[in-house]
C-alpha cells in the first residue's frame, strides 16, 4: 500500500484536532461524526468521573449486557457506541494549573465542541469569547437545548422535552389518538448531525480567512427545521388533522397497509407510481376515472384509497406483496424489526452493522452499532478503535503532543490535575 493510499484511509479530516467537551447523545454524536471522517477527536474529562453514559445502564463487559454493572471493568453500552475512535484524557478545568493545559491543547487545536447548557461555559472560563483569546482560529461549536440566545436559552433540556417543545409530538401518533414522542432520540441525533454540517462549513472558512468563530446549534431549532417541512399551519383550512399516523399528507396512497402476516409500507408520490400501484393491484380500471388521477381528490378521499389498497394486501403475505410490488417498481417495504434489520444483507454489505468492541475485554456477546453512515469514494475511514476508557491516552497527549516529563504527568496524576 502506498503513502497515498494510507493517507486516504485515515480518512478526509485527517490532521483536523477536536477537542470534545461534550456528554450524553447531540455532542458525542457530532464528534462520533467527525471522528469518523478521520479527524483526532481528544475527550476531556474530569479525573473522577467521564461521561456519564460511561457508568449508566445497560452495560456491556465479559459478562454481556446487564443493567447492573457486574464488574469494575463493565462500561456504558451507549458510550461504547457513541465515543467510538475518540481518545480519551483527564483533566480538572477547575483548577488554574488545569486551566494552564486547557488553554496548551486548545492552541493545538482546530475545534472545540461542548453541549453545556448557556451560562456554564463562561463559568468555567471556556466560552467562545474566552477561548479565542487564546486561539483566535478556534472553531467553537456550544450545542444547547435552545441556542445561546433567546428568552429560553437558559430551561434545561434532554430529548423529549425539545420534541415537545419543537411540535413533533403533536404530530406523532395517529389522528385520533394522543401525541407521541419518536421512537428513537430523534431530536438529539438530528442536532449532533446539524452540529457538523455548521463545524464543517465553519472550518472550511478558518481555511481561507485564518479566523474561526462561534457555532450555536440548538436542538429546538434543529428539529424546527424538520418538522415545518410540513405546512402545519395550514392543516384547518384544508381539513387534515394535526397527526396523520403513518401518512404523508401530500400524497395517496402513502401508508401503512395489513398484509396475511404483518404489515407493509408503501406509497405513491407521482400519478405514475399511482399507475404503477394500479397495475400491480389489477385495477387500472380507476385510471379511466379523472378523478382517482387527481392527487388532491385522492388525498381528501384517502380513506378511499387506503381501502382499495388493503383488498389488495390483506389477501397477500408480506414477502408476495413485497415482491409483486417492487417486480411493478412501487416504492414499498417490510416493515423490519430488530432482528430483520440484523438478518438484512444489505446493510451488511454496507458495512452498517459492526460489532461494538470493548476497550479491554475480549466479548463473547455480539452486540451490534451502526457503522459510518457517509460513505466517501477516495477518503472512506470510518470507525476502526473501540471507545476509550477513562483517561487512556493522557500519556500520548500530555507526553507526546505537550511535550510533558514523566515525572510532570505523575505529579499531576497524584495532585488530582489529570
Amino acid at each position: 500500500m502506498t503513502a497515498s493510499q494510507m493517507m486516504t484511509r485515515q480518512g478526509a479530516l485527517h490532521g483536523v484536532r477536536v477537542l470534545d467537551l461534550t456528554r450524553f447523545y447531540s455532542g458525542p454524536f457530532a464528534t462520533l461524526m467527525l471522528a469518523g471522517f478521520g479527524a483526532e477527536v481528544i475527550r476531556i474529562d474530569g479525573p473522577e468521573q467521564g461521561d456519564p453514559t460511561m457508568t449508566g445502564p445497560p452495560f456491556l463487559g465479559k459478562d454481556g449486557v446487564s443493567l447492573d454493572r457486574k464488574h469494575d471493568s463493565d462500561l456504558g453500552l451507549a458510550y461504547l457506541k457513541r465515543c467510538r475512535d475518540k481518545k480519551s484524557i483527564t483533566l480538572n478545568m477547575r483548577t488554574p494549573e488545569g486551566m494552564e493545559l486547557f488553554h496548551a491543547l486548545l492552541r493545538k487545536s482546530d475545534i472545540l465542541v461542548e453541549n453545556l447548557r448557556p451560562g456554564a461555559a463562561e463559568r468555567l472560563g471556556i466560552d467562545y469569547e474566552t477561548n479565542r483569546q487564546v486561539n483566535p482560529a478556534i472553531v467553537h461549536c456550544a450545542l444547547t437545548g435552545y441556542g445561546s440566545t433567546g428568552a429560553d436559552r437558559r430551561l434545561k433540556a434532554y430529548d423529549l422535552m425539545i420534541q415537545a417543545a419543537a411540535g413533533l409530538m403533536s404530530i406523532t401518533g395517529a389522528p385520533d389518538g394522543g401525541p407521541s414522542k419518536a421512537g428513537t432520540a430523534l431530536a438529539d441525533g438530528i442536532t449532533g448531525a446539524f452540529a457538523v454540517s455548521g463545524i464543517l462549513a465553519a472550518l472550511t472558512e478558518q481555511r481561507m480567512s485564518g479566523r474561526g468563530q462561534f457555532v450555536d446549534v440548538a436542538m429546538a431549532d434543529c428539529l424546527l427545521s424538520l418538522v415545518l417541512d410540513e405546512p402545519l399551519d395550514c392543516y384547518p383550512q384544508m381539513g387534515m388533522a394535526p397527526r396523520q399516523g403513518n401518512r404523508i399528507m401530500r400524497f395517496s396512497p402513502f401508508n401503512t397497509y395489513v398484509t396475511r402476516d404483518g404489515a407493509i409500507a408503501l406509497g405513491a408520490a407521482t400519478n405514475e407510481d399511482w399507475l404503477a400501484l394500479l397495475g400491480v393491484i389489477d385495477r387500472l380500471d380507476l385510471a379511466e376515472d379523472a378523478k382517482f388521477m387527481n392527487t388532491g381528490w385522492r388525498v381528501a378521499n384517502n380513506a378511499i384509497i387506503d381501502a382499495i389498497v388493503i383488498e389488495w394486501t390483506e389477501k397477500r403475505t408480506t414477502a408476495e406483496a413485497i415482491e409483486a410490488l417492487t417486480r411493478g417498481d412501487v416504492a414499498a417495504s417490510p416493515i423490519r424489526d430488530i432482528d430483520d434489520i440484523l438478518a438484512w444483507e444489505h446493510l451488511g454489505a454496507r458495512d452498517m452493522l459492526q460489532t461494538i468492541a470493548h476497550p479491554t475485554e475480549t466479548l463473547e456477546q455480539r452486540v451490534v452499532g451502526a457503522g459510518f453512515p457517509i460513505k466517501m469514494g477516495r477518503t472512506a475511514k470510518g470507525y476502526t478503535a473501540p471507545a476509550p476508557t477513562l483517561g487512556q491516552h493522557n500519556q500520548e497527549v500530555y507526553g507526546g503532543l505537550l511535550g510533558l516529563s514523566g515525572e510532570r504527568i505523575d505529579d499531576l496524576k497524584c495532585r488530582r490535575i489529570i
